[in-house]
């Protein structure tokens, strides 16, 4: 088993894709990072928002979800081999607004096409096909990654066994819609922003202002009335300084276009979108969906995914109470981890029982 596992970081070319709008991109390119046992059956991770293809990392640079994903860990890599991509769209490393036009030489920048939940998906199926991945045992994401999760399970029911979406819901309500709003209005507003003609590298307040936005919808007031206090420093409120800090730290190292471009596309999220509503969907939802919610959860109502998943022949929900609301996802394994790992082993030596169904 010792001798099986690698780990590789590397990127993946598709030919072409035809997106939703009917726009064909050519030599599309994912990143990705490939981990585990290279022999064992394949799990792919999608990330959020402002996420990366480093779920596991290294031991110098650990990645977003290196306390689910490792030897032994929840997501065992002893078993399995853990497969993520930086999104279509996303800014780093694949094809997105900062990428180069082949027609005209330059960068995409605001020309980017349009695209949704559903193209990322079918750019991520075509390079598992140039990976020859004949098949996955189950796909995992939470929030945009959750809006992906779901897709694949109706999208490409027959190549994938089991859907894990987590802090997600059925198609993204209209108070997401309005933070979304609100983020691309300050973007857009932002004079440094020039119609999205910035300078590459360019750092705007604007992107700045959108990240403080999202980070409010992130985590609960509990969590903020705990953690800072009223406390004041310097003439500013701790949690003002918080937030400035959070928004520079995004600015410094994501580009507003592709920020601009994944807001856009998770609007477009609704599992129902032509295919007859959710209801319908839900129905005939061919793979095991295992979803998970998080108190406190302000844009993706835990009782909309828990209704949309009981509806599905083998689905099953679980909630989870938390302080940090969405974000729970990304913390306090110990919580949840073991759901994952449960459905996994198909609910052998199971040791969660928690949440409700």
């Amino acid at each position: 088993m010792e001798n099986s596992y690698s780990y590789e970081v590397s990127s993946i070319t598709v030919p072409s894709l035809t997106l939703e709008s009917g726009t064909t991109l050519y030599n599309i390119n994912l990143a990705y990072e490939r981990t585990g046992n290279k022999d064992g059956p394949v799990i792919l991770v999608c990330h959020a928002l402002t996420g990366t293809h480093i779920v596991k990392g290294t031991s110098e640079d650990q990645g977003w979800w290196d306390g689910l994903v490792g030897p032994g860990s929840y997501i065992d890599t002893d078993l399995y081999n853990v497969i993520a991509f930086n999104v279509l769209g996303g800014c780093e490393g694949s094809t997105g607004p900062t990428s180069t036009d082949l027609e005209t030489g330059g960068r995409y920048g605001p020309d980017f096409p349009h695209i949704t939940i559903r193209d990322m998906v079918h750019s991520q199926y075509e390079a598992l096909q140039q990976l020859s991945v004949e098949r996955i045992e189950a796909v995992i994401g939470g929030s945009l990654g959750g809006m992906q999760a779901l897709e694949w399970g109706a999208l490409y029911p027959t190549y994938i066994n089991k859907v894990f979406a987590l802090a997600v819901s059925p198609a993204l309500n209209d108070y997401g819609l309005a933070f979304n709003h609100i983020g691309i209005t300050a973007i857009e507003g932002d004079p440094e922003f020039q119609n999205g003609h910035y300078p590459h590298g360019s750092i705007l307040k604007g992107l700045e202002i959108a990240r403080m936005v999202g980070m409010v919808t992130y985590r609960t007031q509990e969590l903020f009335d705990r953690r800072f206090q009223r406390v004041r420093t310097n003439e500013q409120y701790n949690v003002e300084s918080y937030l400035d800090y959070q928004g520079k730290k995004l600015g410094k190292r994501f580009d507003p276009n592709s920020y601009l471009t994944l807001l856009k596309a998770m609007n477009t999220h609704d599992i129902g979108r032509g295919r007859g509503g959710s209801e319908m969907v839900a129905d005939s939802y061919p793979c095991e969906l295992v979803s998970i919610s998080y108190e406190g959860d302000l844009i993706y109502s835990p009782q909309y995914l828990k209704e949309f998943t009981l509806q599905v022949p083998k689905g099953e929900h679980y909630f989870i109470p938390t302080a940090f609301g969405h974000d729970g996802f990304l913390v306090e394994f110990e919580k949840w981890g073991g759901i994952i790992s449960s459905h996994l082993k198909n609910h052998q030596d199971q040791k969660i029982v928690t949440g409700m169904k």
